[in-house]
């Protein structure tokens, strides 16, 4: 059972708390019970909270408090606390009661639920309330008034008076993500149709046969790898596409080697570059070190149907002994989950450093591309154009260069296409900022090949 607090809802309590947080549950009565040791099983010691009732009179309203609840049978000093309507029979009708001045502010109420102001101002419930029917008829009370400031509401008008409640919540409230004035990487060119062109124009540096470049995706299970080949074909054929399987899945959804082209919508014709999907990294099974260095040497045929129980040998059927230069891989992209970055697999990690290892030795070059940034931030969520602008993504960007390795400029945030329908051109640019970049790496190797070539 999900959370009921809606994100315009958030947005409004982010206003009255003067920055971005993070809402996390962590008590909700028709999910855990409504019982007060549930309540402070839950919630005590979890530093500031929002509390959330929403009433059969279709009110919603509740109170906010910096400071941990607890089972003490005391008052607790808090002069940032506040109650608050956000709903009053069912319109939209915010507004802050905040305290007189911060004593008495909650109770921690042993025997109760969440407890604010002496009085007293709202006390939800005492021991266990049972469900009757939809709703949960509170045994507590409402006094609004006496702790805190009510601008001549009372409990009428910021509840109907009434306390039976189809759900009690209580959220955690985190720092979350903020805007920076500045964007945190300067994009001198942000327009998609610029950025397109000049994809749309690239070719390999002279002096190599190379008719194309090969950017192999390398990633766990569900990272994004196919819906970011989707994601960038999808900007070339001016629709959003779903070519490449993609989804969430318990083992990899790509069973194939495939070099992907990717078309122009206007000529019809394969760009200059190739995204070769490869199966997941899995903890048990899956694409190991072994079977990579036989894709970046270029001894794999497109379409390889992958074995996970027989590792690749020059007798696997298809294998080329002799690859050109234009079959080898000419940068690594490593596809990885921002919402896991904090969780990542210690198996997983292990098997990129070794991928690391195998394409530092040929001298490939390697990004990271950190896709689902839009769940990292709520701002990224509802406007993708502010990537750039926010703290969290930039945050996560150094993280994931301290934990892979590689430079800030190599770790490229991304928002894949997935409940789009259209094309959108915020989500676009950091897209093609991403591609661009690779191919720009792709010449570099191609630069030093040529060096020694002419050595």
């Amino acid at each position: 059972m999900e959370q009921t607090l809606k994100k315009k809802d958030q947005k409004q309590l982010n206003k009255w708390l003067n920055g971005m947080k993070a809402f996390e549950l962590l008590y909700k009565a028709s999910r855990d019970g409504c019982s007060n040791t549930v309540f402070h099983q839950k919630c005590d010691n979890k530093g500031p909270t929002v509390t959330v009732f929403y009433n059969t009179s279709d009110c919603v309203f509740g109170g906010y408090t910096s400071v941990s609840w607890d089972s003490t049978n005391t008052y607790k000093v808090d002069p940032t606390a506040f109650l608050f309507r956000l709903y009053f029979k069912g319109s939209n009708s915010p507004k802050k009661y905040p305290t007189t001045n911060g004593t008495n502010a909650i109770y921690g109420h042993a025997n109760g639920g969440p407890t604010f102001g002496a009085g007293h101002d709202i006390h939800s419930f005492n021991g266990t309330v049972a469900l009757s029917g939809r709703s949960f008829p509170l045994n507590g009370s409402m006094a609004p008034g006496t702790t805190y400031v009510m601008t001549g509401d009372n409990a009428a008008t910021l509840a109907c008076s009434s306390l039976n409640c189809y759900d009690v919540e209580v959220y955690s409230v985190k720092d979350g993500s903020v805007l920076n004035e500045d964007p945190w990487r300067p994009v001198t060119d942000s327009n998609p149709k610029v950025l397109k062109s000049e994809i749309e124009t690239y070719s390999p540096i002279d002096g190599v046969k190379v008719g194309r470049v090969n950017i192999l995706l390398v990633g766990a299970v569900g990272a994004g790898k196919s819906s970011y080949f989707n994601t960038m074909n999808s900007i070339f054929r001016g629709h959003v596409t779903s070519q490449a399987c993609s989804g969430s899945a318990e083992h990899s959804l790509t069973t194939n080697y495939r070099k992907y082209k990717v078309r122009s919508c206007e000529t019809g014709k394969p760009l200059k570059f190739r995204l070769c999907d490869t199966r997941g990294l899995e903890e048990a099974q899956g694409l190991d070190a072994s079977d990579v260095v036989a894709i970046l040497d270029g001894h794999l045929p497109d379409k390889y149907m992958f074995n996970p129980a027989v590792s690749i040998s020059p007798d696997t059927p298809g294998y080329k002994k002799s690859p050109a230069t234009e079959d080898k891989i000419h940068c690594v992209a490593f596809v990885m989950d921002g919402c896991s970055v904090d969780v990542f697999p210690d198996k997983i990690l292990q098997n990129i450093k070794a991928i690391q290892q195998k394409a530092n030795q040929r001298g490939i070059p390697q990004v990271i591309i950190l896709t689902k940034v839009d769940k990292a931030c709520p701002y990224v969520e509802e406007d993708p154009g502010t990537l750039f602008y926010s703290s969290a993504v930039s945050e996560l960007v150094e993280q994931v260069s301290q934990l892979i390795g590689l430079p800030r400029a190599h770790v490229l945030p991304v928002k894949n296409y997935e409940k789009e329908m259209e094309l959108v051109e915020d989500v676009d640019v950091p897209a093609l900022i991403s591609l661009r970049q690779m191919l720009r790496f792709a010449d570099d190797y191609l630069y030093n090949f040529l060096d020694e070539e002419e050595d």
